[in-house]
């Protein structure tokens, strides 16, 4: 009934209110997904991106970010992706951070013009993780003999059924460090002069929200709501970017939906290894 007064009144004597878009990113960043196993991913939410920064008359675009982190290559296609639209819209991106922007979850954060948490928000863990499980002890007991072909002497590196071999690890190694190099480069390029100091910030530890502050990985603590009013006035009007529904009625995953819950389903739809290791991710940070 409001809404239908407000529409009667002209639009020069309304109260004119300043939208501002919100994308929420949530969930593990994985190359892939499915309805019953949300992923976040460039795929997931390009169109809710692509939208929110395409609204007009509004000078900025706001992004909750809750991610305990996953793919780096997914993750920084997701920022590059939010940095371009941002220079080609002109457009202040401003980051919140709600349970957690850890590892890849934070390297889109830094998409971000400032990054604002909760003071019990869980913020940093730059740095490169692999793991995975060996079998060759099992196998041997249950009598099973693994037999591999392979044209290229390194095409079975790190199989889960033989033994760990010393040059394996190495190569393993470096590509890690390959990896953790680029996200480094990355912080200091969009946090600069923000940062502390202390070499700690990239040993892949992680803060609270109130530490991330004095380490410089965020900007600020606060709530979405009040940050924003705090900076265009009460009348700020926050417009939730959805994402687009499928043939099914399903929301596509990684915008908007639930972040930790994983059902029976998912397991039965993703497989019970993706999904213990979706949970293992958010476990890291207590969540």
């Amino acid at each position: 009934m409001a809404g239908f007064l407000k529409r009667l009144v002209p639009k020069r004597l309304r109260k004119r209110e300043l939208v501002i878009p919100v994308v929420r990113l949530q969930g593990a960043i994985m190359a892939d997904g499915s309805p019953l196993r949300p992923a976040l991913n460039l795929a997931s939410i390009s169109a809710s991106l692509d939208k929110a920064f395409s609204t007009k008359d509004t000078p900025a675009v706001a992004i909750a970010v809750n991610s305990p982190g996953g793919s780096p290559v997914q993750s920084r296609l997701i920022y590059s992706r939010i940095r371009a639209l941002a220079e080609e819209k002109g457009k202040r991106v401003h980051v919140f951070v709600e349970d957690v922007a850890a590892s890849g979850g934070y390297m889109i954060a830094l998409a971000g013009d400032e990054i604002v948490a909760d003071p019990s928000s869980i913020v940093g863990s730059i740095g490169v993780v692999s793991g995975g499980f060996g079998f060759p002890e099992l196998l041997r007991k249950i009598g099973v003999e693994r037999r591999i072909y392979t044209a290229g002497e390194n095409k079975a590196i790190l199989d889960p059924f033989q033994p760990e071999k010393p040059g394996d690890i190495e190569h393993l190694r470096s590509l890690q460090l390959d990896i953790h190099a680029t996200f480094i480069d990355m912080v200091k390029a969009r946090r600069g002069h923000r940062l502390s100091g202390d070499p700690e910030v990239f040993s892949g530890l992680f803060w609270t929200g109130t530490r991330g502050l004095e380490l410089g990985l965020i900007d600020g603590l606060g709530d979405m709501r009040g940050e924003l009013r705090k900076r265009y006035g009460e009348t700020v009007k926050l417009e939730l970017v959805t994402a687009t529904r499928g043939l099914l009625g399903r929301r596509i995953p990684g915008v908007g939906g639930s972040s930790a819950a994983v059902d029976i389903a998912g397991a039965a739809a993703g497989g019970l290894a993706s999904v213990l290791e979706e949970k293992a991710l958010w476990a890291r940070y207590g969540l």
